[in-house]
């Protein structure tokens, strides 16, 4: 990448004071209060720190290492590259390393260069660990940054917090579209299954279909070959996806299939964890069985009218109001057979499944339009900020250096 000749190029270590955290013993319990607040990770949101969920005290500060407001802290272990900067004294853990805020640059600056592609790549590259990414002290003193002239960083920071302010107005909007084509769907199969037209009945859902669980071990895995296992995590509200599913032997297959072979229309059901209460329909014929906590609901009525129904927000009622536990949530055999289910005509099930289906399209077209654009704005976002960092937005080139 090319810069602006007149602009300064090296590394942070040789530019800022940096500073790495560090966390004060907590079998020292006055090392924690209300005075100094202490950033880890997961309050790195690429924006200002106001507020964290824990506090050091003044003395566990004193013992802690902190940072000046103004400063910049960029999380390098585990999720790498996420970045804040504070609006008060902070401490922060060992998993952040700090730049420290000083008249010699624009805080802001540094902010948005740290957010930047050239910065994140640097931080990637330098990256060490396979199972958690790791950027050391000196590793992250060596990243190469650019600073221009005080005048040309405020500047920059004012091109790009009204580029910004742009780029989020348009992503609040979009992602209020995205909630209402979400919504959409939903509302109107609450509108669908709360009415009660002429020769409506209620059943429970035993009596119009039988339920298959899963064999109740954990079988052995195959690398290769084989056959998938649906387990809780390839039933997605998007639907069945069998592509990353554990594989299993011949011989497992064949015990389950003496319970029941897959075929298109079946109807799965997660019974256990975040999702719970969740259904898919089968829309593949190829052959599979299922792991523990999810079951086949077999119907006796159109199946498309049960896996509409179990969608539903009136199903979803329903089945919370049964769920037992709160750290892993389960639903019963028993109560899923008694789940009330509102059953129209056959020729209505076949009429109204048709609407749903096009306002399912309809609300799935509007979804990919705006997850789209979400994805263009971050784009966009990049794009600006590679510009920033080149000298594209000040346009002040008198001649370039790598």
């Amino acid at each position: 990448m090319l810069f602006p000749t007149h602009w300064t190029i090296d590394s942070l270590g040789n530019l800022f004071q940096t500073v790495t955290g560090s966390t004060p013993p907590k079998s020292q319990k006055d090392n924690y209060g209300c005075d100094v607040p202490f950033v880890k990770p997961p309050e790195l949101l690429n924006s200002v720190i106001f507020e964290t969920a824990d506090n050091l005290s003044d003395k566990g500060a004193s013992i802690s290492r902190t940072l000046p407001s103004g400063s910049i802290l960029i999380s390098c272990i585990g999720n790498l590259g996420k970045v804040g900067i504070n609006s008060k004294v902070v401490a922060f853990n060992q998993q952040i390393n700090g730049i420290k805020a000083d008249d010699s640059f624009v805080s802001k600056f540094m902010f948005y260069q740290a957010l930047s592609p050239w910065f994140n790549s640097q931080l990637e590259e330098l990256a060490s660990g396979t199972t958690v990414p790791i950027v050391n002290k000196s590793k992250f003193n060596s990243i190469r940054v650019v600073l221009p002239p005080i005048p040309e960083q405020k500047c920059i920071v004012a091109i790009l917090d009204q580029a910004f302010a742009d780029i989020e107005q348009a992503r609040a909007k979009t992602e209020q579209n995205l909630k209402n084509a979400r919504e959409l769907f939903e509302s109107y199969l609450q509108q669908v299954f709360s009415q009660r037209g002429e020769g409506w009945e209620n059943k429970p859902l035993g009596e119009v279909a039988e339920l298959v669980d899963s064999l109740h071990t954990t079988p052995s895995y195959i690398e290769t070959g084989g056959f998938p296992m649906v387990r809780v995590t390839e039933i997605k509200k998007s639907g069945l996806n069998l592509e990353k599913a554990r594989r299993v032997d011949q011989e497992t297959y064949e015990k389950f299939s003496k319970r029941h072979k897959s075929a298109v229309g079946d109807i799965i059901l997660s019974r256990v964890g975040a999702s719970y209460g969740v259904p898919v329909i089968v829309e593949t014929d190829e052959p599979f069985c299922l792991g523990q906590n999810t079951i086949f609901i077999l119907s006796k009525v159109n199946p498309y009218w049960l896996y509409y129904f179990l969608l539903s927000p009136i199903a979803k009622r329903q089945i919370d109001s049964v769920a037992a536990g709160s750290a892993q949530p389960t639903v019963s055999m028993k109560s899923i057979r008694a789940l009330n289910l509102p059953i129209p005509s056959k020729s209505k099930q076949v009429e109204l499944e048709l609407k749903i289906k096009n306002v399912s399209a309809e609300s799935k077209k509007l979804i990919k339009i705006y997850t789209e654009k979400l994805a263009t704005l971050d784009e966009l976002k990049k794009s600006i900020l590679q510009k920033a960092f080149s000298g594209e937005l000040t346009k002040e080139k008198e001649g370039a250096v790598a």
